[in-house]
């Protein structure tokens, strides 16, 4: 096919949509059947509901080709593990009594049987539900849901493509199950899991699918040659079955480098590549293979991951560029717009000016629609949505909001000097020992307690001015001496305020630095039922005023115990924030981390002894290919001690971090030269605590003993048996006793009860040390 007739017969398509619907639609059926409000079936009716609305806006917007299979009720990755059988041995009881409550048993867990492993999807927010594999794991396919909802959609007379995690992710994603040897493989299980994949295909095809997409995310990073050799073997395969639709492999949020060799040549019928900034390589890397000559390429020009319109002009110049390197080339997202809010449109309080800049899903969808007609067409059929374009870009490029000089004057400022505490941790230590005073594996919880509807209704009631800001403050305060009072009956020697005020742990600042915009219905999904509305970063940022000494002076003067100032740190407020595009991340995150200094030295000139800076998106921004880690690395790390470094030796600097492979990033996690970290551990049993002992760590740390995303409540033994082996791994000096994470989302019944376990695991541990 020659380019002209390439370019003629592009088409549009996503990869993926939001699933909560405009009013979070599925959030609220979801956990209604968790409450027994909901029953199966009108949760059923909701899902299929959301799904044809979905489609319908697609549709609407001009999309040719609708992904079906990529809506979930929790997680996509747990759906294949239904898909291809990997069900835990622990779980299958429960889920051949009731498909539906088994499903949920694996996410979220029951108060007898603990849930899969969570952990975050690459280097996104979004959290999956870690397969857990064997040697004697056993596979068998379960197409139910992908033909069921593959035939709704053409039932509708729409153009579907069913979507699926691919075998090699898969696989790569998965880990040892609990009693597996830890060097386990899973990758080694390809040859069984293959045939389930055949399987699916089949049915798939017989239900009437054209193509089918197996996304392979795990290609873009660095692999080995054994890990290249099995994606060629996979692709060889599955590439070879007569009985199939015509396979789609796509990638995203990175280059494929040598991946792009092996899927190239694989005997599938298209590839979708990744072509924005974080992925540009791959333009010229598909021209190094000399292209995809007969195969179908979507490409992916259109950002699925920020916020900012696209830049058409640059866009049809990248299609352009490609038409002479395939067959066909159609025009997508970089991946799905799962991780992008639904509809800019619904925004009321963002000035009209600054609003037509923003682009979420359904804004997305139409620039995709929009390219796709300018290369089949011609950029004259759509003239008008260019100049619109380019008016766009020019009014966002202009801006004062952008551009603060006081602040870029300060930030370039900084020395070394300004990212170095004081005193070395030995020394820090001792005073921190001396000051505090605090008994052996020290207990405290991590921040957040449960956020009751009672608060919802009070915020709601103060946005809608039923309350006025006095009444609602009355009503934090009420609920700080609730957490107070609480908190000192249980035993907890490290006190919390409990955060009542904050919405969110990044909206809460977002709303009070200067630079940033706040959405009111800018949801995405973060895992399960658990939606959060990322601020966007859209100027230079300052902090006009301390924004938490109010509420956590206030609690202090409740309790002679200590109770921590609670901050969300530099790299965290830039990776749950849609960032800047328009400089680099570095400098963005050195203007937060001036910001929050500010803060920092407020709390201890107040009084507090205890700072948490917290850091759980550390691990989850990691660049994907090592060679980019580095650069990142020296800049997260310095943004977090320049955030820190001001205060006095004796006043203790703790951080968290959850749900991300820490091992990746031990080095990192020494060089903040925080005082204390606390960690997520229960589902990973203790494995971070095994690799900060690997590493020589020789700080303070708090590996997490309760598992707070799931309602269960830990008993005392449990609490006790995790931090003895916690204990094998950290000397009982420098050993903290705390939850994963946060409690908001948290009942108080499950929090009251699963804390006193843990502080008399915590006294149970301590008498034994005592005796020893």
């Amino acid at each position: 096919m020659t380019a002209k007739s390439a370019a003629a017969a592009a088409r549009s398509t996503v990869y993926g949509y939001p699933r909560q619907g405009q009013g979070r639609e599925l959030k609220k059926a979801i956990e209604g059947y968790w409450k027994g409000r909901v029953d199966a079936d009108a949760l059923r009716t909701t899902a299929a509901e959301l799904r044809r609305t979905n489609w319908r806006h697609l549709t609407e917007a001009g999309i040719h080709e609708v992904p079906t299979g990529d809506f979930s009720y929790y997680d996509h990755v747990l759906d294949t593990s239904v898909m291809v059988g990997a069900i835990p041995a622990r779980h299958r009881a429960a889920v051949e009594l009731d498909a539906l409550d088994g499903y949920f048993a694996m996410a979220r867990g029951t108060q007898d049987v603990a849930p899969l492993e969570m952990t975050k999807w690459f280097d996104t927010n979004y959290h999956y539900l870690v397969p857990e594999l064997g040697p004697d794991s056993v596979f068998g396919a379960d197409s139910t849901k992908q033909v069921s909802e593959l035939k709704e959609a053409l039932a509708l007379g729409l153009t579907a493509r069913p979507v699926l995690v691919g075998p090699i992710t898969y696989l790569l994603l998965a880990k040892p199950a609990p009693g597996v040897a830890a060097d386990f493989e899973p990758l080694t299980l390809l040859d069984r899991l293959l045939p389930v994949y055949a399987e699916v295909l089949a049915d798939l095809r017989a239900a009437g699918a054209e193509w089918v997409q197996l996304d392979e995310p795990a290609l873009v990073q660095d692999r080995t040659p054994a890990e290249l050799n099995a994606a060629m073997r996979a692709y060889r395969d599955l590439g070879g079955l007569t009985d199939r639709p015509q396979i789609l492999v796509a990638s995203y949020f990175d280059r494929l480098g040598e991946a792009l060799h092996v899927l190239a040549k694989a005997p599938v019928e298209g590839l979708a590549l990744d072509f924005t900034e974080a992925a540009a390589a791959n333009l010229d890397d598909l021209a190094a293979v000399g292209g995809l000559p007969g195969k179908r390429l979507v490409a992916g020009v259109v950002n699925g991951r920020n916020v900012w319109v696209n830049d058409l002009t640059k866009s049809l110049a990248t299609l352009g560029t490609l038409l002479g390197l395939a067959e066909r080339v159609d025009v997508a997202a970089s991946c799905s717009l799962l991780h992008v809010p639904l509809d800019a449109a619904a925004e009321r309080d963002i000035e009209p000016q600054i609003l037509r800049w923003l682009a979420f899903a359904r804004q997305k969808t139409a620039e995709i629609a929009a390219l796709a007609k300018g290369l089949a067409q011609g950029t004259d059929t759509i003239a008008a949505e260019l100049a619109a374009n380019r008016a766009d870009l020019a009014s966002r490029a202009g801006s004062a909001l952008t551009s603060d000089p006081a602040v870029r004057a300060r930030a370039a400022a900084v020395t070394d000097a300004d990212a170095r505490r004081s005193r070395p941790y030995d020394e820090r230590t001792a005073a921190q020992r001396a000051h505090l005073a605090l008994p052996p594996l020290p207990t405290t919880t991590i921040g957040s307690f449960p956020q009751t509807a009672e608060l919802r209704t009070a915020r709601a009631d103060l946005r809608a001015r039923r309350i006025d800001v006095a009444g609602y403050e009355e009503r934090i305060r009420a609920e700080i001496q609730e957490v107070i009072s609480f908190q000192e009956k249980t035993g907890l020697d490290v006190l919390v305020h409990g955060e009542p005020e904050r919405n969110d742990m990044v909206q809460y600042f977002a709303e009070q630095l200067t630079g940033y915009l706040a959405t009111q219905h800018g949801w995405v999904q973060s895992y399960g039922t658990r939606y959060v509305r990322p601020p966007i970063l859209a100027g230079d940022i300052s902090r006009p005023e301390p924004m938490t000494v109010r509420w956590t002076t206030y609690a202090q003067s409740l309790t002679g115990r200590p109770v921590k100032g609670m901050l969300t740190g530099p790299v965290t407020m830039l990776a749950w924030s849609f960032v800047r595009d328009d400089q680099p991340l570095g400098d963005t995150a050195r203007q937060v981390a001036l910001a929050l200094r500010d803060e920092v030295d407020d709390l201890e000139a107040a009084g507090t002894s205890v700072i948490q800076v917290d850091e759980p998106a550390l691990r989850e921004t990691l660049p994907l290919r090592a060679a980019d880690r580095a650069a990142y690395l020296a800049w997260a790390t310095e943004a977090f001690r320049l955030t820190t470094a001001g205060v006095r030796p004796e006043t203790q600097v703790h951080t968290h971090m959850c749900y991300a492979e820490f091992g990746d990033i031990v080095q990192a996690i020494d060089d903040l030269d925080a005082d204390v970290i606390s960690l997520e551990a229960a589902r990973s049993h203790m494995q971070v605590a095994r690799e900060l002992a690997e590493h020589g760590y020789p700080r303070e740390a708090g590996p997490g003993v309760y598992d707070i995303h799931s309602p269960r409540v830990p008993s005392t033994d449990e609490a006790a048996a995790l931090l003895r082996k916690g204990l094998e791994a950290i000397p009982a000096e420098r050993l903290w006793v705390n939850p994963d994470c946060g409690l908001k989302t948290r009942g108080w019944p499950e929090t009251r009860a699963s804390l006193e376990n843990l502080v008399a695991a915590a006294r149970t541990v301590r008498a034994e040390l005592a005796e020893s």
